[in-house]
């Protein structure tokens, strides 16, 4: 039915300026759009499943059954591995080619050849990010363990046997809409997969911010805003941890950081990619049975980010969430033990400021020699335009992402050299394939010991009762506020000298609490030997994890569930008392008394259907803004404190300089910010409800909505009832949140699992299960997931069996 809608309003408006053979301002022929054979409404399917009971093909060995469930999760059983993951690559691009490819035209910097010269920017500014770089690199290594090697090459034959069954009329519809057809699969695009997921997850840092703000305030100005460490951060690694080895030792060479002024033109990732997971023993559960819950908050999306698959062959049972476009299992479970991860948070991007030796940019000093550039032309193909051409140069930093061609400063020419783990030679797969078969804790560490990037805190749950988490990732060995600030690079002493062994990583195993949890917070304390550092710790849905499971006993999987969803504002809960505290009630006109009566009353929960939440969350952001409203009016770029950071300075420090107002005559504290942000939200409320039907519940007024990729209106769902926000467990935005929910039940007897995801595993907007989860993923309900070698019949939806082709 969306389809239709969408080809109707399309149809009608475009109507009136194209010929129905030709393409108009990037809009496909509509003869092609409508044909009854090549149109959308082969797109439009009666049945979930549309592939015949039996398929030949090219590529495999032996047969291969695939039996799909009621919520189409594919469940392979494979003979041989190479057969299973062929059948994973076929099975995924039946469900999610465009999705695939889309995502890997975003990495790559091609969004331009699809939408025109107005992404040409956005193009220029991901080839000098270096992803293609760092995919290229990583596909090297990968090429070096030849097993692996063919595990990517069989999942890309099945990618491509599936593309070479399509003919114009099938494919999906965003190819009909763009006007274009899918290219071959290639391991490169398996590669370069992962390096998009470093790009989300691993690239944030605010080295040029921070420098700026350095030099605008001074030390004491600087460390007062953006402070490192805080007493009660909760940490990943329990709190007192102690760690058995001799650190890597490096000395401060006390050198002095270049302070230019600087204008960043790179996106940041989305602040809100992380995650929660959590992890207890049997002492404290209701059976004995271990639980280990999983949540990645990422961009929600249509298609969904994740893939469900349950992967079988005789010695191997695992099934869990993919990544569509690369093999193996993620997030997930299998005979013996079950992990999740979330981003583990650390700063591995830092900038070197470059002095070339000339206009030529060949050579770069390098303390007293001139070391040689290698310069790479990229070429952007622009739809509906001529090509255009990029010259980006290469230090052995990495590559000059700011230069002459990509300024940072009006003021003078400075070229920023980017040093980033992803551009590393890496082997992630082969970390994923081992998690996928491990069964125990030395198999889970031996697993970790391959995943350098983006960094995981990686927890662990097994059925011989164990628990435990291991924060992976390749890490730099840094001096303290090595990369905090722009670096020298002609100065040696400040580039990177070692990378931590992986045997001094954190870890912990059957912690002493029962318990153990992640949340995106601060690794450990201060015990550990080695120099921790982001820009960007969460402080608020790690305590409230830790404070529940603190207190909870008898725990079963609606527990686990129910933390998942819980909605309990801890930043509200620090706040809100001060913020209402300030207000003289006396001089509140009577309709800002009743919003003050409603917040006095509220108990924190940012519910659904609570009118509260909506009444905070806009006078807490009206409020953060006019506290750092100085920070605005400043050109240069600047970082905001952070939440933590600006309620400690409302208590600590109520008489500021950055909390007056400078649009204001009067000079205001943090009393005066608190009583002119509440009349402003109170006439912002106001005016929402007058224009939105008065109603004040907070899923209308946070509108979390999953968009389609292509941001098509008919494909996405909006005013979705669900609860949270951004730093609450349940944290659901308005476009982010939790990207796939799983708890998983561990027993001697076995394994149970249940799960849900905001989306559907069919990718198209014609199917008729397209999002069909969404609903249960927001109300809290899950979906058991069916883990056994063989299915009970009522159990299976469809069957197909993929033969292999006689020659």
């Amino acid at each position: 039915m969306k389809i239709f809608r969408f080809v109707f309003f399309f149809t009608v408006t475009m109507a009136l300026f194209i010929l129905l053979d030709n393409p108009y301002k990037g809009i496909p022929p509509l003869g092609k759009l409508l044909s009854p054979h090549q149109g959308y409404l082969q797109n439009a399917e009666k049945d979930s499943l549309t592939l015949p009971e039996q398929i030949t093909l090219e590529g495999i060995q032996s047969e291969v059954t695939i039996q799909f469930d009621e919520l189409l999760i594919p469940h392979i059983s494979a003979q041989n591995e190479e057969d299973l993951y062929f059948a994973q690559g076929y099975v995924t691009a039946y469900h999610r080619l465009w999705q695939m490819e889309m995502q890997l035209y975003k990495t790559a910097g091609r969004i331009s050849e699809l939408l025109g010269a107005d992404f040409l920017d956005f193009d220029k500014q991901q080839r000098r990010k270096g992803l293609l770089y760092g995919a290229y690199n990583t596909l090297e290594e990968l090429q070096k363990v030849p097993q692996l090697y063919g595990y990517l090459e069989a999942y890309t034959r099945g990618v491509n046997s599936y593309i070479s069954s399509l003919d114009p009329g099938n494919y999906p519809i965003e190819y009909k809409l763009l006007n274009y057809a899918p290219e071959p699969w290639t391991t490169f695009k398996c590669a370069l997969l992962l390096t998009e997921m470093a790009d989300q997850l691993s690239r944030g840092e605010a080295d040029l911010e921070n420098t700026n703000a350095l030099k605008l305030w001074g030390e004491d100005t600087f460390n007062l805003l953006y402070p490192e460490d805080y007493p009660d951060v909760d940490p990943v690694i329990p709190a007192g941890t102690s760690f058995d080895f001799k650190p890597v030792e490096l000395k401060d060479p006390g050198i002095l950081f270049p302070l230019d002024f600087t204008k960043p033109v790179i996106d940041k990732p989305h602040p809100g990619n992380g995650s929660n997971s959590f992890i207890v023993n049997g002492n404290k559960t209701r059976d004995g049975s271990v639980y280990l819950a999983n949540e990645p908050d990422l961009g929600l999306n249509l298609p969904s980010i994740w893939y469900l698959v349950h992967l079988i062959t005789p010695d191997q049972n695992v099934m869990g969430a993919t990544l569509p476009g690369t093999p193996f299992v993620v997030i997930g479970f299998n005979d013996s033990i079950a992990w999740g991860m979330t981003n583990a948070k650390r700063d591995l991007v830092d900038w070197y400021n470059i002095e070339f030796k000339n206009d030529k940019r060949e050579e770069y000093r390098y303390d007293n020699k001139w070391l040689k550039t290698q310069k790479i032309v990229e070429r952007f193909k622009v739809k509906d335009g001529d090509p255009q051409f990029d010259t980006i140069v290469y230090t052995h930093y990495g590559p000059v992402t700011y230069d002459r061609n990509f300024p940072l400063s009006d003021e003078k020419e400075l070229n920023l050299a980017m040093r980033w783990t992803a551009h590393d030679p890496s082997i992630e797969h082969l970390a994923l394939y081992k998690l996928n078969k491990a069964k125990n804790f030395h198999d889970f560490l031996e697993a970790g010991s391959y995943f350098t990037g983006p960094p995981q805190n990686i927890s662990f749950a097994s059925v011989a009762g164990n628990i435990g988490i291991q924060i992976t990732g390749k890490f730099p060995v840094k001096w303290e506020r090595q990369g905090k600030f722009l670096m020298d690079g002609s100065d040696s002493r400040q580039e990177w000298k070692t990378m931590m062994p992986y045997e001094h990583i954190y870890r912990t195993f059957n912690p002493a609490q029962n318990f153990a949890s992640s949340a995106n917070q601060h690794p450990g304390d201060s015990l550990y030997p080695y120099y921790d550092y982001d820009y960007n710790f969460e402080y608020y849905r790690n305590r409230r994890i830790n404070d529940r499971l603190k207190v909870l006993n008898n725990i079963d999987e609606k527990d686990m569930m129910k933390l998942q969803h819980d909605n309990f504002n801890y930043i509200a809960f620090e706040s809100l008392p001060m913020m209402l505290d300030s207000l003289d009630s006396a001089s509140l006109t009577p309709l800002e008394a009743g919003y003050y009566e409603s917040l006095k009353e509220w108990d924190y929960f940012n519910d659904p259907d609570r009118v509260e939440p909506s009444m905070f969350e806009t006078w807490w952001d009206i409020l953060y803004e006019l506290t750092w409203d100085e920070i605005d009016s400043i050109e240069v770029s600047l970082l905001k404190p952070n939440t933590y950071n600006t309620i400690h300075l409302y208590k600590n420090h109520p008489d500021l300089s950055f909390f007056d107002i400078i649009s204001t005559p009067q000079v205001e504290n943090s009393t005066g910010l608190f009583r002119k942000s509440f009349t402003q939200a109170v006439e912002t409320l106001e005016k929402w409800k007058d224009d939105n039907g008065g109603d004040l519940a907070w899923y209308k007024f946070k509108n979390t909505t999953i968009d389609h990729l292509l941001r098509i209106e008919p494909f996405s769902v909006s005013k979705i009832r669900i609860g949270g926000n951004h730093s609450i467990v349940n944290a659901a935005t308005e476009d982010h949140g939790p990207s796939w929910r799983m708890v998983v039940k561990l027993t001697k007897e076995g394994i149970q699992a249940w799960g849900v995801y905001p989306g559907s595993q069919s990718g198209n907007p014609g199917n008729p299960t397209y999002a069909h989860m969404i609903e249960n993923w927001a109300n809290g309900n899950y979906h058991q997931l069916k883990f056994s070698r063989n299915l009970d019949q009522e159990d299976i939806k469809y069957e197909i069996t993929l033969n292999r082709q006689s020659k």
